[in-house]
């Protein structure tokens, strides 16, 4: 009787301890640091959003400090871009997203005043400039940051540098037979992407090294029709290539520390700019901690945050980019968002920075100031 009861008390004890150690990341073996950091995510869903800034991946942290200078209060969550290299004679086309060797933007307020604009080369090199991003990163995580990164990248076979009409390609886009030989192991094309995807790695593994977790959105706004990765379809489409990136990047280069996050763009049926349905581009629940969506001209429907949670089923739901922020009334109707993260300069157009100021003051939205992190990696929230 006494072996049945020590029995059942350890297997008690046994269950209590397995699911207070349920592992919420689809990476088994993802380390503590993405761990406790989806964790938090999953802690703060309906209750927070965290603030964001997207810096490029040439301005260092700017626009984070410029969030700072405006408000008095730095947004948590720290974004930049590993970018590509500019090749090409219209270089004012592009700048908006930041390219490695171009300079940032200017701090303008309009389309506009934008394009009116020289653009200067930086003149440094994708090692270079990826290499103080990945130090700049470190660094912002040893302050408190959370780190989130993306990959404008070039089409397979081009390294990292390429005219920006390669990547956003348009009606360019890769045929099913090209999308076919890219996703199927060993072929030309696809040992091109690995040689580009290896790069990436060896910079995310710095990262890992130095107990850095990135909330890691590759290929971003997939059902949009503008990269040379959008609007794949169905089974033999985008799918395909992010379960390649996930299974390459977790089980051969064993990166740990990502937090994969699946950024669609929020759809919409504007000719010759149209993004599709969110489950058009669904790999599955298996390769996906967290689903965004990337909400521009103030587009805010309903529709947007109650599909993702849809689809979500439970995961997290935040805004990848946006431009301008949610104010406070959207984050009422829509609670669920994570996070957001206005996209560099932009916070500035129109009236988003005293949008900031009104989310800080909300008590909905918090700051880097309104959250700790312990030596373990685990977040508390110290606001009221």
């Amino acid at each position: 009787m006494k072996n049945i009861l020590f029995f059942t008390l350890s297997s008690s004890v046994f269950l209590f301890a397995c699911a207070k150690e349920q592992v919420k990341t689809v990476n088994p073996h993802a380390t503590p640091e993405a761990r406790k950091l989806l964790d938090f995510l999953y802690e703060i869903q309906g209750r927070y959003t965290l603030s964001g800034q997207h810096n490029f991946i040439a301005s260092g942290s700017k626009y984070t400090e410029l969030i700072k200078e405006k408000t008095g209060k730095y947004p948590i969550v720290w974004g930049s871009d590993f970018s590509f290299c500019y090749e090409g004679d219209e270089p004012i086309k592009f700048q908006h997203c930041g390219p490695l060797n171009l300079e940032v933007p200017g701090d303008f307020t309009s389309m506009e005043d934008w394009r009116s604009r020289k653009v200067n080369f930086t003149g440094l090199t994708p090692q270079e400039a990826r290499q103080k991003m990945v130090a700049n990163a470190i660094e912002k995580y040893q302050q408190g940051f959370i780190i989130t990164l993306m990959w404008h990248a070039c089409p397979p076979g081009y390294g990292d540098c390429c005219d920006g009409k390669k990547i956003w390609a348009m009606e360019n886009r890769p045929s099913q037979e090209e999308w076919d030989e890219l996703t199927i192991d060993g072929t030309e094309l696809n040992r091109a992407w690995k040689q580009q995807a290896d790069t990436i790695a060896g910079y995310l593994k710095q990262l890992q090294n130095a107990n850095v977790p990135v909330l890691w959105r590759p290929y971003h706004e997939m059902n949009g029709v503008w990269f040379w990765w959008c609007n794949h379809k169905g089974e033999n489409g985008f799918k395909k290539l992010w379960i390649m990136m996930y299974n390459y990047f977790v089980n051969d280069h064993q990166l740990n520390n990502l937090v994969w996050v699946w950024n669609t763009n929020a759809p919409r049926e504007i000719p010759g700019d149209e993004a599709f349905a969110y489950k058009e581009f669904w790999p599955s629940h298996d390769y996906v901690d967290v689903l965004a969506a990337d909400v521009y001209r103030n587009d805010w429907k309903q529709s947007h945050h109650d599909d993702l949670i849809k689809l979500a089923n439970g995961k997290p739901i935040a805004i990848g980019e946006a431009a301008p922020p949610p104010n406070v009334k959207v984050l009422e109707t829509q609670p669920n968002w994570a996070w957001f993260m206005p996209w560099g300069n932009l916070v500035l157009w129109g009236n988003g920075i005293e949008i900031y100021k009104e989310l800080f003051s909300s008590g909905k939205v918090l700051a880097k100031e309104d959250v700790t992190r312990d030596k373990n990696g685990s977040y508390r929230i110290t606001r009221d």
